[in-house]
């Protein structure tokens, strides 16, 4: 049975991949864009089953008027995908409160109204998947990026109570985690802050970091997400990416380490 999608930031990077990848096997999409323009072959290529949404999602009111507008176009959501985002640069001395705010407003608080829009419609029909675009950067963290950490950890954690609370409606929440890819997500969609001079140093060590030597082909997370969608039992969490688990295990590993240190502490302030 073929499946319904709604996805946010549609018109590149990943969005635009497993938008053309639902499209492309029978799948109906409805996909937001900022600007139309930058949909139009899909609108061209499938006129039927892709339904261009011009969306703003730090708009609440209308991230909810966009998704029911898919709904009543399909009359059904099976998979709600929250993709629009972009990183931030700067170091967190560097940041002023508008750009701390604009990052927020866009890759959490848009993918919370965008999902909030979606559950009543999922729970009516029984069924239904969240995919929650987060990061390595959802579970890590690293020098200049801190406030896009912020934004990936608070969606992390959002959606790990919300698999919980609506697990009985038949509704999955999957977290995708990318490592690096050749996305314009460090190039012309990225934000970056006024820099202080003090910082160059760690500036120039956090732009060698390994994990962008390889980056990923984007075109690869095709099969990926229909794999995941496609799942009886999706996964909460899955990295997209060779460099996340490596990562992953350095960082727990570490984390394991200093808690088991410091347990007698912990214990001491837990009291009698």
């Amino acid at each position: 049975m073929s499946k319904i999608w709604f996805i946010t930031g549609a018109s590149k990077g990943f969005g635009r991949e497993w938008a053309e990848a639902a499209l492309e096997r029978g799948d109906s999409v409805a996909g937001t864009a900022r600007n139309l323009d930058d949909v139009r072959e899909l609108v061209d290529a499938y006129p039927d089953t892709f339904l261009p949404l011009q969306l703003d999602v730090t708009d609440h009111a209308a991230d909810l008027a966009a998704v029911k507008t898919a709904y009543e176009r399909f009359g059904r959501l099976d998979v709600v995908v929250n993709n629009a985002g972009f990183g931030h640069f700067g170091m967190v001395e560097e940041l002023t409160e508008d750009e701390v705010r604009a990052q927020m407003e866009t890759n959490f608080f848009g993918a919370l109204w965008v999902t909030q829009a979606a559950l009543p419609l999922m729970r009516a029909q029984g069924s239904g998947h969240i995919i929650q675009v987060s990061s390595i950067g959802g579970i890590s963290a690293f020098p200049s990026v801190g406030v896009y950490h912020a934004s990936k950890w608070a969606l992390e954690g959002l959606s790990q109570s919300l698999a919980q609370e609506v697990a009985g409606f038949g509704i999955h929440v999957t977290l995708v985690e990318p490592g690096g890819y050749s996305t314009d997500w460090s190039g012309p969609s990225a934000k970056r802050s006024e820099e202080i001079d003090a910082y160059a140093d760690v500036r120039e060590q956090a732009s060698k970091r390994p994990s962008a030597a390889d980056p990923g082909k984007p075109e690869a997370t095709r099969s990926a997400i229909l794999k995941v969608v496609d799942a009886e039992n999706p996964p909460l969490r899955i990295f997209f990416g060779k460099a996340p688990l490596g990562i992953a295990e350095k960082d727990y590993a570490s984390r394991l380490a200093t808690w088991h240190e410091w347990q007698s502490v912990s214990e001491e302030a837990h009291g009698s």
